[in-house]
């Protein structure tokens, strides 16, 4: 059987939910398609601990901005689900869980939506299936033997989940550096094996970095300024909003006992292999907080603020092993946090690009009637989060309003 619909929106997260926010306060028809339930992500591919990395004051959800009594704490993963939950509540989004959509081709001037037991003929879609939905296994994975458990970060769910012995994080970004930490308060070994990821002071002056980020316009940078395509794939600033938020780089876990090495480059029966990189990638970091830093330090100027005070620490410098002998560093398990790409193998529309990241201005593509929302980067860099989703939703609402009416 084939339906009808005006608009189809693809997914029931942030952006989708933002979409069918506006659209329902216009009078626009709608349906919001979900292979699981409204929020799956938060629910399914996050560890039990989870917690928000940026301050609550940061959810800006349309008509659900967050009015709690904790500003400046960090939700739980819990409390999070419950934020969504009542918010769809407050409006009531067309949402059809257990409604996976298999393949997405255009028909005329239309789209067909491939579903369980039949199809659905649309006008307009918005593709909301989140900013990466495929882990990335770095080069070399396959090559890790058999007799340890692999785990990817989204099917993490605690330190008991794991066989006992030492483990392997592999990826030093923010997931990467909060599961070690985790491991290792666990009464683990860990090893860490870092690639190049940005980190950052969890306060400066006072104030939590992600103010500072919010007030000087580095979230609302345009995709256009970025220096490189790439540059979408790199890592958000290392830290935590554990214990009320603090620091959680390489040096802190250094500090606390976790073993650091270089990026992940193979293994064989005995061994797992590590690049001699650790420095460098340690100064990567670094290179990445001082682009942040001048960039505030130029905001400051331009408003006539005094610049924040930082005690910038030494180039990170440690003997760091190049290959594990996996017997005696007793390791048994490996936690993959290497990162997320792009995954639009079902939309069989050729509207990407060679990284797989959708073509679009504002949402919309060269396809009339096909737009994304929720994508990396799609228009600033607060895009994806809970901070920027709504803006891009509204545009994106607003823009199939006046078109596609």
């Amino acid at each position: 059987m084939t339906e009808k619909l005006n608009v189809a929106i693809i997914g029931a997260g942030q952006a989708g939910l933002s979409v069918s926010w506006y659209l329902k306060r216009a009078g626009i028809e709608h349906a919001v398609l979900e292979a699981g339930r409204m929020g799956e992500t938060w629910r399914t591919r996050r560890w039990d601990s989870f917690c928000f990395v940026t301050p609550n004051w940061s959810i800006k959800l349309p008509g659900a901005e967050y009015a709690g009594a904790e500003p400046d704490g960090f939700l739980p993963l819990q409390e999070i689900i419950g934020h969504l939950e009542g918010w769809a509540g407050s409006f009531d989004p067309p949402v059809r869980g257990g409604c996976e959509v298999l393949g997405l081709k255009a028909r005329g001037k239309a789209f067909e939506l491939a579903v369980p037991g039949g199809s659905i003929l649309a006008n307009t879609v918005v593709v909301a299936t989140g900013a990466y939905q495929r882990a990335h296994w770095p080069r070399g994975a396959e090559m890790i033997p058999s007799t340890l458990q692999q785990v990817l970060a989204e099917d993490y769910r605690n330190p008991d989940s794991l066989p006992s012995g030492a483990v392997l994080v592999v990826g030093s970004g923010q997931t990467g550096c909060q599961l070690a930490e985790e491991l290792h308060e666990a009464g683990r070994q860990v090893f860490l094996s870092c690639g190049r990821t940005m980190w950052s002071p969890r306060r400066l002056d006072g104030h939590d970095v992600v103010w500072w980020m919010a007030k000087s316009g580095w979230f609302e940078r345009l995709a256009g300024s970025l220096p490189a395509p790439a540059v979408r794939l790199v890592a958000n600033p290392a830290m935590t909003g554990h214990h009320g938020g603090r620091d959680l780089n390489l040096r802190t876990l250094h500090a606390l006992g976790v073993e650091l090495v270089g990026h992940f480059i193979g293994a064989d029966a005995d061994r797992i292999y590590f690049a001699d990189d650790l420095a460098a990638g340690a100064d990567f970091g670094d290179a990445r907080l001082r682009d942040f830093w001048k960039f505030v330090e130029r905001h400051c100027e331009e408003a006539g603020w005094p610049a924040p005070d930082f005690d910038w620490p030494e180039p990170l410098r440690l003997a760091n092993r190049t290959e594990l002998d996996l017997d005696r560093s007793g390791i048994t398990s490996v936690v993959w946090t290497s990162g997320y790409r792009p995954d639009y193998g079902w939309v069989h529309i050729p509207v990407f690009d060679d990284m797989g990241f959708p073509v679009q201005a504002d949402g919309a593509t060269s396809v009339p009637g096909l737009y994304f929302c929720g994508v990396h980067w799609m228009r600033k860099h607060k895009s994806p989060i809970l901070y920027g989703v709504g803006e891009d939703a509204e545009v994106v609402a607003q823009h199939i309003v006046e078109h596609r009416s």
